[in-house]
């Protein structure tokens, strides 16, 4: 090992980790297991890198990696001993890791819904933290019952209650934060709650997802996020649009920032066109 280290095939990244390949960018995959072996025995990689390396697919703010230790170790300082060009590693103590939490993988992690509760527990913000749990259901890395069972074995969770009113959200049919947001503000304004990622066919024979849509009035809503701004996206989006006007439905479209910011105006036209369509309060 020492002259592999020396005549530059291998490269020592830190006191007790040598790397089997010349030194450069480390991929991904090497970072976690430098993050995982550096924190020491009993170490498993957590939190949004645990369910990035399960599979999870996403840009989010934090580069952080996680790793989680028996609370009865002394968490590693790796800030000094990992040289620089790696990511942040951040040691958590856990208390709790039931064989449930586990997943046997390369390197060893936490399994899905505990990697996104402790994401989102560990996210910088609250919206941060509902896109990471609506991905992780919007995706099929897991399920609202997964994660419930976890939040159960974690009565002391950071954004518990939070994590739970998504996970009710996303049990009734919001996928995205997008549609979540949508969902609250019709309960906060006093309009019915749409039914969420309803599926369709068009008159093509086409599977659709509908993001909101109330069957017994026939309106439909659309919550378009930055990609629909992109010429193909918009030009996909006026023909569905045509096709629903056609079907003899009526269809709304707001953006995700209208839905957030504007919440008042959004659901003054929710009203209208539900009015409209025989809704009465």
């Amino acid at each position: 090992m020492r002259h592999l280290v020396a005549c530059g095939r291998w490269h020592r990244v830190c006191r007790g980790i040598v790397c089997a390949a010349p030194g450069g960018p480390y991929t991904r995959e090497q970072q976690w297991w430098i993050a995982v072996l550096a924190a020491g025995d009993g170490a498993v990689l957590a939190g949004l890198a645990a369910a990035r390396a399960g599979g999870l697919r996403g840009t989010w703010r934090y580069d952080a990696l996680d790793v989680l230790v028996p609370h009865d170790r002394r968490a590693a300082d790796l800030l000094r001993r990992l040289p620089p060009g790696l990511p942040a590693v951040r040691v958590h103590r856990a208390r709790h890791l039931s064989p449930a939490d586990r997943r046997p993988g390369r390197p060893p992690r936490t399994s899905m819904a505990r990697s996104l509760v402790d994401a989102a527990g560990w996210a910088g913000t609250d919206d941060e933290a509902q896109a990471i749990v609506a991905a992780g259901c919007q995706q099929r890395r897991t399920t609202p019952a997964e994660l419930g069972a976890v939040l159960d074995r974690l009565p002391r969770a950071r954004r518990r209650r939070l994590i739970r009113q998504t996970l009710h959200d996303v049990a009734g049919g919001a996928e995205a934060l997008s549609e979540i947001d949508l969902v609250r503000l019709c309960r906060r304004h006093g309009l019915p709650v749409p039914e969420g990622q309803e599926h369709r066919r068009d008159a093509d024979g086409r599977q659709r997802y509908l993001d909101a849509y109330w069957r017994r009035w026939r309106l439909h809503v659309e919550v378009d996020g930055a990609h629909h701004m992109d010429v193909r996206h918009w030009a996909a989006d006026l023909r569905r649009q045509n096709r629903v006007w056609i079907e003899g439905d009526r269809i709304l479209r707001f953006t995700a920032f209208d839905v957030r910011h504007r919440p008042v105006e959004v659901a003054a036209q929710l009203r209208a066109a539900l009015t409209a369509a025989g809704w009465r309060p």
